[in-house]
């Protein structure tokens, strides 16, 4: 007899997982059909006319946003003027009117992205358990607005860049942007009280073409390094998986750049080591290490406020900041001095990722001055700092002289 004695509700209950499970499986093997198809690959010197969507966002996102949007509009100037470049408000995708209408991404905001080229968005408020509006009434459950816009415009790539030139330090993260924990974050199991279930889930075409953007990124740029973070020696089959195609595609594809390995712990207690991470210039990951490792790595730099991230697909991009909408800040009266260049540096991948890479650099240098070198105004976040806009003046009379 077997140790393992159910019940008939207990059973029933098992049949209904496993029902459920099912269907997420069938969803997935279309959604891997999908990939197999998507080849076409946006050209964008092609175009006659590229449509930048800008999404503002929630808490600090309007205030950073407005100064993100100076800088595109002064470094693009030229192709503003000729109508070659056209920016785009999105309305309809603030906090209140997603709640009103129960959808963390409502149908009509979808449709006007897909209208445009690129996006650049602020961050968007997504509710935690037992977070509570001013009255005390319960937040709603909602689902990331943020994992939804990746898997609907399939943004599979998450590009992470860290200069800390001090520390010799130029990485680039790849972070796997749609499997992983998050793909069925709110598809979950709960069997019963007692038990809950999520899930992690890995494919051989989502992993191979994270695997592959790294590694083409790394032959353009002239690096000679990808180092794989996993958990790999505990998650056998998910993680596993994910090294192998990292590997495969090195191997086959690349073998002229080294590949690396590292566990995700390590990589996070040891990152600040320079031993530890000798050599290393490229990092791939599954989605939720990457979420965690590159917050890390943006501390590292000079915090969150300073970081921004990449979203790119093969049709469309979307470029952001990596923090969220710093309710501190906002319900202090401190919205004014919030740091604005994590938009500012997703404004400067944009312009790389649509073909004006010399403004990228521009923009860098700029940066580095104002940041690093001259420092004559500092965002503390506080009222002893500079505000967003006078941080941004300073930075556009800088990119003036250059």
């Amino acid at each position: 007899m077997s140790e393992y004695i159910t019940t008939a509700l207990q059973e029933e209950e098992i049949k209904t997982a496993q029902e459920k499970l099912a269907e997420l499986i069938r969803s997935d093997f279309a959604r891997i059909d999908r990939m197999k198809a998507d080849e076409e690959v946006t050209d964008f010197s092609k175009l006659d006319t590229i449509t930048i969507g800008v999404m503002p966002g929630d808490g600090i996102g309007p205030l950073i946003m407005t100064q993100a949007l100076r800088v595109l509009n002064q470094l693009l100037a030229p192709e503003i003027a000729s109508g070659k470049v056209k920016i785009r408000i999105i309305e309809g995708m603030t906090f209140e009117r997603r709640v009103e209408l129960g959808e963390s991404l409502p149908a009509d905001v979808l449709a006007a992205c897909k209208e445009c080229n690129v996006l650049i968005k602020g961050p968007f408020t997504t509710p935690r358990a037992g977070d509570k509006f001013p009255d005390g009434t319960p937040m709603p459950n909602m689902v990331s607005a943020n994992s939804l816009l990746r898997r609907s415009l399939d943004l599979f790539a998450a590009v992470r860049p860290i200069k800390i030139p001090e520390k010799n330090i130029d990485w680039c993260f790849f972070r796997e942007n749609i499997e992983g924990e998050y793909i069925w974050g709110n598809k979950g199991i709960q069997v019963n009280d007692d038990l809950a279930i999520d899930f992690k889930v890995q494919t051989k075409q989502g992993s191979e073409r994270i695997a592959r953007a790294a590694f083409e990124y790394a032959r353009k740029n002239g690096k000679h390094n990808v180092t794989a973070i996993t958990k790999a020696n505990i998650v056998k089959l998910a993680d596993g998986n994910f090294l192998k195609a990292v590997h495969h595609i090195g191997e086959t594809e690349y073998p002229d750049i080294e590949v690396q390995e590292r566990l995700v712990d390590a990589m996070t207690a040891k990152m600040a080591d320079p031993e530890f991470t000798k050599g290393c210039e490229v990092f791939v990951l599954p989605n939720l290490y990457g979420d965690i490792v590159t917050d890390a790595a943006a501390e590292m730099q000079g915090g969150l406020g300073s970081a921004s991230s990449s979203n790119i697909g093969n049709k469309y991009a979307l470029f952001e900041a990596i923090h969220g909408t710093a309710p501190f800040l906002i319900n202090h009266g401190r919205g004014q001095y919030a740091n604005p260049c994590s938009l500012i540096r997703a404004a400067g991948q944009l312009m790389a990722h649509i073909g004006y890479g010399d403004r990228t650099a521009k923009l860098e240098k700029a940066l580095d001055i104002c940041c690093n070198t001259e420092k004559k105004l500092v965002v503390t976040t506080d009222k002893d700092g500079a505000t967003s806009e006078e941080f941004t003046t300073y930075l556009l009379d800088t990119l003036k002289s250059l």
